[in-house]
């Protein structure tokens, strides 16, 4: 089944200044990245490489809200498993 979520105005928002802020990790931009790539894309769903990297933004504790959320964001577009 697709994925039929999008990125919010607000997530985006976070997304893109976790994008241009100098001292983001690499990890933390490309969970970024995946969410405002998916801003008004419902067919896009994030991909493995992608959630990782987003998953790891939410478990280290040095991330910031703002960094957090766009990860959040992205992991939430990461499409259902096909048995």
């Amino acid at each position: 089944m697709a994925n039929k979520k999008v990125t919010s105005k607000k997530a985006a928002t976070k997304a893109s200044k976790t994008l241009t802020n100098k001292s983001t990790s690499k990890t933390s931009k490309s969970a970024a990245a995946s969410a405002l790539s998916q801003r008004k894309a419902p067919k896009k769903q994030t991909s493995k490489k992608a959630a990782t990297a987003a998953s790891k933004t939410l478990k280290d504790g040095r991330t910031s809200k703002t960094s957090k959320s766009a990860a959040g964001s992205a992991l939430a577009q990461k499409g259902k498993k096909k048995k």
